[in-house]
């Protein structure tokens, strides 16, 4: 069997940021240390910061007043922040600087006059705090049902922005229906869409090329970015299996199987890779590296942590 190890792989510039960011809060403040939402998407990552003493809440109010926050990378709404600073709460915020750029776009069209279409998924939390930037003008498209029937005030004023962690062919279906009802829609900056998430998934397009019969993709189930992954190899009618890590793989899968794809999403650690890579070898895989583009994506800390700052007093 051979197993090929795709790169570019694993934690993107966003990720890698946003742990470091709850690493460091834990050495400067310690715990109990509060991160509104998961972190990042991947159980494994959770878990750890977990037994560290990260106490993880879906809303503000579980946290005391007074208390160090931090947001995650998904990004939070202006009410959010609101709910912050009638607490008192002392936050660091891990918002990804690309979801950060979206919600600068949208408050840069709303000044402008346009109506706003946001492609996503409504249950990310990523399209929550970005559709509340501006509620009264953004609508959510997530189907090309609501791209068809979706309504505007001024057709002549509509752009469409989108999820970070969608890819190009994701919401290239949706901005073509869009624009064929909008003539004059503004579509989205290319550099919306997550450069990790692009290059991934080409990553795994090009191990299609490779006979490759199977792919396992390292990721949690509700990381959006890790399960398209599995449905691109799908769409190459290539068998594709999402895995939290080495324990969840069915010895069925690899019977029978010549080339092993292996991927991960970016949320997931680079460990988990290497336990499967371990496993597969102890099958008789032997591992090749296949590199398809080089990625130096770097983010700079928040000046949360950069300057020197008292924690508010409760």
């Amino acid at each position: 069997m051979k197993l090929l190890l795709v790169k570019p792989r694993g934690f993107c510039a966003g990720v890698v940021r946003a742990i470091d960011i709850v690493d460091i809060a834990l050495e400067n403040y310690g715990t109990p240390l509060y991160v509104r939402k998961e972190i990042v998407h991947n159980q494994s990552v959770v878990s750890q910061f977990r037994e560290k003493g990260v106490v993880f809440i879906d809303e503000l109010d579980e946290a005391p007043k007074g208390s160090v926050v931090i947001f995650s990378a998904h990004g939070v709404s202006p009410e959010v922040r609101q709910q912050a600073l009638k607490k008192n709460l002392h936050v660091i915020d891990a918002t990804c600087p690309l979801v950060t750029k979206v919600h600068s776009e949208v408050h840069k069209y709303e000044k402008q006059g346009y109506s706003i279409l946001l492609i996503g998924h409504a249950d990310h939390d990523e399209v929550e705090g970005t559709m509340g930037e501006a509620p009264e003008i953004m609508q959510l498209v997530e189907t090309e049902d609501d791209a068809q029937t979706v309504q505007v005030p001024d057709p002549t004023k509509v752009v469409v922005l989108t999820q970070t962690t969608l890819s190009v062919d994701e919401t290239k279906g949706l901005v073509e229906i869009l624009t064929s009802r909008f003539p004059e829609l503004t579509r989205p900056p290319k550099g919306d869409i997550c450069y990790a998430t692009q290059n991934r998934q080409d990553a795994v397009k090009h191990l299609a090329t490779m006979d490759m019969d199977l792919l396992l993709v390292v990721g949690s189930k509700n990381s959006s970015n890790s399960a398209r992954l599995c449905e691109v190899a799908r769409s190459y009618h290539i068998e594709s299996h999402l895995i939290d890590n080495v324990e969840e793989i069915n010895p069925a899968w690899i019977e029978n199987k010549k080339v092993v794809g292996l991927s991960a999403g970016a949320s997931a650690p680079e460990y988990l890779v290497q336990e499967v890579v371990t496993f597969l070898q102890a099958q008789g895989a032997t591992a090749e590296e296949v590199e398809t583009i080089e990625e130096d994506v770097h983010f700079a800390l928040p000046k949360e942590l950069t300057q020197s700052r008292p924690l508010p007093q409760a």
